[in-house]
């Protein structure tokens, strides 16, 4: 799994998203206070088309301060990740790192953070994927300037080919997702999202609407905020870097051993790994 180096002062739930590795498209409001939960992302989903070394120049900027702590920090513990966790077993569990990206706008904030997926170990001491991993949006509405109720705010996660849809996305293209965490359940329609993804009509970029219908607490609510392309672009850099990690395939990758004489053996018949290229 992919560790990033964070500062020792870093917190959960800190108000300030640059103590938690985020990179905000605006400086943080000063009063904003986040709350992290997961989410059970059963759903279903609708998609329509619609150095230089001997340089003389440098650079300052407000956040170098943090970023020469965070490089000095990373010095200093680069031997410690080396030894990350990873599903075969062959690592030690190393501390857990929040990270994530916040948009703050007039009338919205949208945070996004990726959730790792989960692994279940097998009698034969290997380990399975049992969950993908996917990416969790939290939209929070204004409460005045530079401040936002994130008491109020609404989740919505992003499978791992809902992603795929956003990276997809032209820059005259629209997408809409639905969700119902009842899916198959008794209380299934109870709770309703809806999340659209359309182009602003000067075409500097996407609107991002979030619309709950929750029966049970008897809440209709919508949260819109715009991304513009800059931001969106981040966005998808982001999306694309993180997917294989949401699949598990670094896991997978860590394991696999240029000498090891078992792996020809150890191929899935499942799925005709062993006989493909042998016939």
């Amino acid at each position: 799994m992919l560790q990033l180096p964070v500062l020792p002062s870093s917190s959960v739930g800190s108000p300030n998203p640059r103590l938690l590795c985020f990179r905000d498209s605006s400086s943080p409001p000063s009063q904003s206070v986040r709350s992290h939960s997961p989410l059970n992302p059963r759903k279903t989903s609708r998609v329509s088309l619609a150095r230089a070394p001997h340089g003389h120049l440098s650079l300052r900027c407000r956040q170098s301060e943090y970023f020469d702590q965070q490089q000095r920090f990373a010095s200093s513990t680069s031997s410690d990740n080396s030894s990350s966790f990873s599903p075969s077993g062959g690592g030690t569990m190393s501390p857990k790192v929040f990270v994530g990206h916040s948009i703050y706008k007039g009338k919205a904030a949208l945070t996004v953070e990726p959730r790792a997926p989960e692994f279940t170990s097998l009698d034969s001491g290997a380990y399975k994927l049992s969950r993908e991993g996917f990416v969790l949006l939290q939209f929070a509405p204004a409460a005045g300037t530079r401040v936002y109720d994130w008491s109020r705010k609404q989740v919505f996660s992003l499978s791992v080919t809902e992603i795929g849809n956003l990276i997809g996305l032209g820059p005259r293209d629209s997408c809409e997702f639905f969700h119902d965490p009842f899916k198959g359940k008794s209380d299934e329609g109870k709770i309703r999202k809806v999340l659209k993804v359309e182009p602003l009509p000067d075409g500097s970029g996407h609107f991002f609407n979030l619309s709950v219908q929750n029966k049970l607490m008897n809440l209709d609510e919508s949260i819109y905020i715009p991304v513009t392309k800059a931001e969106y672009t981040v966005l998808i850099s982001a999306f694309n870097f993180i997917l294989p990690y949401l699949l598990g395939w670094h896991a997978y990758a860590n394991t696999i051993k240029p000498n090891d004489p078992n792996r020809a053996n150890n191929a899935n018949s499942r799925y005709g790994g062993d006989f493909e290229w042998s016939r």
